[in-house]
């Protein structure tokens, strides 16, 4: 296609709804599915989170956050765990807290 064929493709006018929609349909793109994590892969980052707790050290957590059902993004924050329950992990570094339920927890990386 030469540049006079294309000469109003750059013309084309987008609405702020189209865009949207545009935009919505690009992130349902990258979402996934849960993954699946075996017992002793879970045992190992429960190791890791008590350690870090423990000893205050900072730990990557990676886990999957759903966005829609059975699908979501998948999430990482680094920091110093604070608070652990059979539930939740409590991460925190200089600027920000989060709180992360333990059944999204996908891998724990020691830093």
């Amino acid at each position: 296609m030469g540049k006079r064929d294309n000469l109003f493709a750059s013309m084309r006018i987008i609405l702020p709804q189209q865009r949207d929609i545009i935009l919505e349909l690009q992130e349902e793109k990258k979402l996934v599915p849960q993954p699946v994590v075996e017992q002793d892969e879970l045992e190992q980052f429960d190791y890791a989170i008590r350690d870090s707790a423990r000893n205050d050290y900072a730990i990557t957590v990676n886990w999957w956050k759903e966005k829609k059902p059975n699908l979501g993004t998948l999430c990482s924050f680094c920091g110093v765990v604070k608070y652990v329950d059979t539930k939740k992990i409590k991460i925190v570094n200089v600027t920000e807290v989060v709180w992360i339920e333990s059944r999204f927890i996908t891998s724990v990386i020691a830093d």
